[in-house]
Formats: C-alpha cells, sequence, structure tokens
C-alpha cells in the first residue's frame, strides 16, 4: 500500500473522528422549554423547604403555582444550548394578592446543569443571607441554586 493510500485512510479516520466528537457539542437537548421544566418545580421545592427552615407556615409546592419562563442571551439565532440565560418565574404565595415575579441569571452547561443566581437582591426574596425569627442569619436558599435536567 503506497504511503499517498495510508495518509488518504488515516485523513478520512481523523475528519470522521472529528465530525463524531463536534456532533455532540451542538445545543442538545438544552432548551428553554427543558430549562423552565426543571427551573419552575425547583425553585418550588426551595421556596417550600426555606419556609420550614425559617418556621413559617407549611406551603405545598404544588399551590406555589410555580411557572418560568427563559431565554438565551446574546445568541442571535441560536436559541438553544449551554450559555447564559435569563429566566423569569410567576408564582403564586397562598394568602398574597396577585402573583409575585423573580427573575434570574442562568449559566447552563452542555450536560443539563445549570447555576440560577437573583437578580432582585432586595426584592422580596432577599439577598444572600436572611434572618430567622431568632435573630440569627442563615443562607438565602433561593438566592443562588443549582439544578440539573434530562438534555437527552
Amino acid at each position: 500500500m503506497s504511503s499517498r493510500s495510508m495518509h488518504g485512510r488515516s485523513t478520512g479516520a481523523w475528519l470522521a473522528a472529528t465530525m463524531l466528537l463536534l456532533s455532540g457539542c451542538g445545543s442538545g437537548g438544552v432548551t428553554a422549554p427543558r430549562i423552565e421544566d426543571a427551573l419552575a418545580p425547583t425553585f418550588a421545592n426551595l421556596i417550600q423547604l426555606q419556609r420550614s427552615i425559617l418556621g413559617l407556615p407549611d406551603v405545598d409546592a404544588s399551590a406555589l403555582r410555580a411557572s418560568a419562563s427563559c431565554h438565551k442571551l446574546g445568541q442571535g439565532k441560536d436559541v438553544s444550548g449551554g450559555g447564559n440565560w435569563t429566566c423569569t418565574i410567576v408564582w403564586f404565595l397562598p394568602g398574597h394578592r396577585g402573583p409575585l415575579r423573580d427573575a434570574y441569571d442562568l449559566s447552563v452547561t452542555m450536560d443539563g446543569c445549570y447555576t440560577a443566581t437573583s437578580e432582585g437582591a432586595e426584592g422580596h426574596l432577599g439577598g444572600p443571607t436572611i434572618t430567622m425569627q431568632d435573630g440569627t442569619p442563615t443562607t438565602n436558599l433561593l438566592y443562588v441554586f443549582d439544578g440539573c435536567f434530562d438534555p437527552t
């Protein structure tokens, strides 16, 4: 076999391997609906947990009716894939008049994991720490939180 023929085969194998690797680098299943479907229930569960920690009356996560609306930042027409996203969560606290809204900046990876950081540190959710009824500061579970979803 000539070296030219071997070179052609190795180039073809390299090209095939490269194409296979690059096919895993696309936007995959990181889409707004998948992020929204993961973010809203995680947020509601954290509210339920935080109320318990703070000694506030229990509220069922489903009663909060949390929903999220997300979009990818700075990508032009690319509306999927890992990167920076922004999301608004609309939720209802039983006994509170009208819906509540909270905005989050998300850093989302291609494997479906994200870190959500509150945009409204001084809003009704509070900052990085909040004060318990006895005056003790504690971590605000709703200020920054992580989650994952299945992007496949």
